[in-house]
């Protein structure tokens, strides 16, 4: 990924001169969390994420690279409104093509002229990562009995998720950071912040907060500093 401005300064990034991914408000999102939340897991997702469902079709998820997961994805979720990630672009006519200069396989759009390669879409799956504080969860098991003991894990766990009630997981992060002392915002103001500037903000109190309760154990003397591994511990301002 190339060298960009810092994110907290920005609304939208651009990935190519006439493709953007926009940066939602925390009020934005909060219209429609499930909403969001589902095209965002849907567009980073990694093969190990989705093993469940590729196993259904009959796709061995270790056999697959991230770009072919999201080369069957991104069809599917580009015919509803992207709007809150891809703003005005008209996203209904993406779909899979043979690139003519190599026979490679991308997604394209004729009405945008616009092509997701493989580049560009690890470019792009690394911003909304970014913007989202998201991890790339990627694993491969070692064997073959491993695979199908973690497929097999997976099945009946998403089989138990179906069965609960959905959590909203930013309202919940609002309502904690909002009665937390760290947090300057309250609720009409933290709805403007960008999600990059809300998650970054999270993230920094988690640390501070982390911080100072290693320090009370410093100064009581029940740490001992010269034993930690992690020395960004020692710092308030958080270098991850």
């Amino acid at each position: 990924m190339e060298n960009r401005k810092s994110l907290l300064n920005l609304s939208s990034v651009d990935i190519l001169p006439n493709l953007s991914i926009r940066i939602p408000t925390v009020g934005e999102i909060l219209e429609n969390e499930d909403s969001y939340y589902s095209i965002v897991s849907s567009l980073t997702a990694t093969p190990f994420q989705y093993m469940v469902q590729l196993d259904d079709m009959g796709i061995d998820y270790t056999k697959i690279t991230d770009y072919e997961l999201f080369k069957i994805l991104f069809p599917m979720y580009a015919k509803s409104n992207l709007s809150i990630l891809f703003g005005d672009l008209n996203t209904s006519d993406f779909d899979v093509y043979i690139n003519k200069q190599d026979d490679s396989q991308v997604i394209y759009s004729s009405a945008n002229d616009i092509i997701i390669d493989e580049l560009v879409y690890n470019d792009l799956a690394d911003i909304i990562r970014k913007i989202n504080l998201l991890d790339k969860v990627n694993s491969k098991p070692g064997n073959e009995h491993m695979r199908k003991y973690l497929l097999d894990k997976e099945r009946k766990k998403q089989k138990r998720n179906a069965k609960k009630k959905k959590e909203p997981y930013l309202e919940k992060m609002v309502i904690a950071l909002v009665n937390t002392s760290e947090f300057p915002y309250d609720y009409d103001s933290c709805m403007n912040l960008s999600i990059y500037r809300f998650n970054q903000s999270f993230k920094q109190i988690q640390h501070k907060i982390s911080f100072d309760n290693t320090m009370i154990g410093v100064y009581a003397g029940t740490v001992d500093t010269s034993k930690m591994s992690n020395k960004d511990a020692l710092s308030w301002i958080s270098n991850k």
